[in-house]
Order: structure tokens, then sequence, then C-alpha cells
């Protein structure tokens, strides 16, 4: 869609990349993740998975917006989305994952030692 004016701040807004997950042998086939994408990125597959369901595809890799739709809408937690990270903070590839990995942990870490009180 084109619109006739521009936001003042469009080249400061960056659009939110993500990566979907699909765990094929929980999916049930019931498509909810297909219907409801907003970018169209997924459709069910032509191969069946071991319950005998076909399971989603995603066929416009890239698209992903990291709405996370499909994944609170999934009544089997079948399909997850992860956020891409951008490569203009100055990291990238493989020092990102580690700092992400490194962030995780941490949390990890805080979250047992609030539980072990």
């Amino acid at each position: 869609m084109k619109y006739w004016r521009t936001p003042l701040d469009h080249d400061q807004v960056k659009i939110p990349r993500g990566e979907v997950h699909i765990i094929v042998d929980r999916c049930k086939g019931c498509g909810f993740c297909v219907e409801y994408c907003p970018k169209e990125i997924l459709v069910l597959s032509d191969e069946f998975n071991k319950k005998g369901y076909h399971p989603p595809k995603v066929v416009k890799d890239g698209e992903c917006v990291n709405c996370n739709l499909c994944e609170m809408i999934c009544p089997d937690f079948a399909i997850y989305s992860v956020a891409v990270p951008d490569g203009d903070d100055g990291l990238e590839g493989e020092s990102a994952a580690r700092t992400d990995e490194a962030a995780r942990t941490s949390e990890r870490g805080d979250a047992t030692k609030g539980e072990s009180r």
C-alpha cells in the first residue's frame, strides 16, 4: 500500500524481523497460523508429519515481522518465532548469538536466585 505522505521519523523506524520455527511432529494441521499470519508467510505443506497431518511451512523466508501471532494462536505450541538481530549495532552473526545466549543465561541465573529465597 502506498501512502500519499510519509511519517517524519520513517528513516529512524526499523521493521522488526523474525525467524519462524515449526515443531512439525507437534502440529495437528489446524491451519490457524496460516490463516492469521499478517504477512502470509505460511502455507500448509503437502507432506505429512508423524500424526498424519499437514504441518505449515514457510514460503516467504525473511518477511516475518516477529509479531508472534502464530505462537499465540497455536493450540499445540508447535510454532514460534525468534527475533533476528539487526546488523546495524556492530554485532554480526556468531558474536550476536553469543551475546544473546549470555543474556539468556544471566536471566536464568537471576530467576533461579529469586526462587531459592
